[in-house]
């Protein structure tokens, strides 16, 4: 017998969902999902690539999803849908099908990493735009929403710089309106928007990408592996529920956020991130004086959930490449934290948050 997560001897306190301001590294899983998942865990549980009746339910499943995903991102055909484990994958995915290759200077990692590793240009920045590529390239990538800062771009005026565009859409999906005119490409994960974490996918338009999983005819041949048929289900739940409720959500959110600064007035020596066209989802903020880390933990034993960054590097200690490509001073970037809202988020959660922020930059600047 396996040992219940009850009888380790230290578990941290969890936050209530209300508390929970890190939703830009996942978001709880909605109930409507969990429930249209299980069936496919216990009774439905046959491989959708299999002929028999069981393995068929499971098919007509995925495909259902896959056209709930592409409804909520506007594409034309299902079949431009590939399922994958997340974002992280499609990224790669995507990179590793050309050879010349630009990016942003503001890629979540699993963009600019791979870059870096196979030797493809970083595009040179200044401030919030950045350098176009000297001669047409095969493949550009530029995010939608920047996960650490929140700022918003447009990608596909990227186009006439690139044969391909490419865009990791993980932070606007479900939550902004994404328009895939003019993109070619686009990388999603379904634990952004109340969907399980491990299932993502690549829109694919003109062209596919190439294969980067090897050892199966799955997903007409573009990426091998039993598909996760649970997580594929979960996030075609997740797709539609964000379709309808996504107006809903985004004046819930613009309230929060808009709350939570008003409070933070009388704190000194603090700043924004971003630029004026960021989601309200994601609040970036630099408080002098202080580690953004000491903050957070600080806020923790409050019974607060947020981050002094992306949680795919939360365990460096430098600075990280969105804030260096921004030339945000050391003193100040060290002080940054992320705040990111969702839809169980509450007024007073967010009221209760902007005090315990404000008096734990207080203690902390009197300790240093």
């Amino acid at each position: 017998m396996f040992p219940a997560l009850s009888s380790r001897r230290w578990q941290p306190a969890l936050p209530a969902k209300s508390r929970y301001f890190d939703n830009a590294a996942t978001t709880p899983v909605d109930e409507r999902v969990v429930r249209e998942m299980l069936p496919f865990f216990e009774d439905g549980f046959g491989n959708a690539n299999s002929i028999h009746g069981s393995g068929q339910r499971a098919r007509a499943a995925v495909e259902l999803a896959r056209e709930r995903l592409a409804s909520l991102i506007g594409a034309e055909d299902p079949s431009q849908i590939l399922f994958t484990s997340g974002a992280t994958e499609s990224n790669n995915q995507v990179l590793r099908s050309f050879h010349t290759v630009a990016v942003s200077p503001f890629e979540h990692s699993s963009v600019w990493e791979p870059a870096k590793t196979l030797g493809f240009e970083i595009l040179e920045n200044q401030g919030l735009t950045f350098k176009t590529p000297g001669k047409t390239v095969q493949l550009l990538s530029l995010m939608s929403v920047n996960n650490e800062i929140g700022t918003i771009w447009q990608p596909a005026q990227m186009e006439r710089y690139a044969e391909f565009v490419h865009s990791d859409i993980t932070q606007a999906v479900g939550k902004i309106p994404v328009d895939l005119e003019g993109i070619d490409f686009a990388s999603l994960s379904a634990h952004k928007f109340y969907g399980p974490k491990g299932v993502g996918a690549l829109y694919h338009g003109r062209v596919p990408p190439q294969t980067l999983l090897i050892g199966g005819e799955q997903e007409n041949g573009l990426r091998g592996g039993t598909l996760n048929v649970p997580g594929i289900v979960g996030m075609g739940v997740a797709s539609d529920i964000a379709a309808q409720e996504m107006c809903v959500n985004h004046a819930h959110v613009l309230e929060l956020r808009s709350v939570l600064l008003d409070e933070l007035r009388s704190c000194t020596d603090w700043q924004q991130n971003g630029g004026d066209r960021v989601s309200p989802y994601i609040l970036s903020i630099s408080f002098l004086g202080i580690e953004g880390e000491s903050l957070v933990v600080d806020l923790d034993r409050a019974g607060f959930a947020i981050s002094s960054g992306a949680a795919c590097s939360s365990h460096s200690t430098e600075p990280s490449h969105v804030l260096g490509a921004l030339n945000t001073e050391e003193k100040w970037a060290r002080g940054t934290v992320r705040i990111s809202f969702g839809k169980y988020n509450t007024l007073e959660s967010a009221l209760d948050l902007s005090d315990s922020l404000r008096h734990a930059v207080e203690n902390l600047r009197r300790m240093n």
